[in-house]
């Protein structure tokens, strides 16, 4: 027996596949995925060529935590955007190539990939 959770978490898993079909992170171009979960979103720049990865941000990261009193939502998005386009920029990352992890590209996953293009990342 499925439950709706289930159905969700199943069609979520199939869009994840189809994208990480398309999209591979080298050195010259490496990956910006992302994850939610009801309370937080956590954003990672990954070479998978080297399965490295180059710079993280969260809203449980320690350096963000003052900032964000609530993770769950489009502020705290753009928060961890904006720290993760300026981490990266500082280890010289300029263009990325777009994991949106099978969340559809509305809400939060939008504003963090907004905050990240407007601290000066191209996808």
């Amino acid at each position: 027996m499925v439950n709706g959770q289930n159905i969700k978490t199943i069609r979520r898993q199939r869009r994840k596949k189809g994208i990480r079909k398309r999209t591979h992170g080298s050195g010259e171009c490496p990956r910006f995925t992302v994850f939610r979960s009801a309370k937080h979103i956590y954003a990672q720049i990954v070479d998978d060529d080297r399965g490295v990865t180059l710079c993280e941000a969260s809203t449980r990261g320690k350096s963000l935590r003052e900032q964000i009193k609530y993770g769950g939502n489009i502020a705290a998005a753009k928060i961890v955007g904006a720290a993760l386009g300026e981490a990266a920029k500082a280890k010289g990352i300029e263009a990325v190539c777009f994991d949106r992890n099978g969340f559809r590209f509305h809400g939060r996953i939008k504003g963090l990939a907004d905050a990240a293009r407007e601290a000066g990342l191209k996808f």
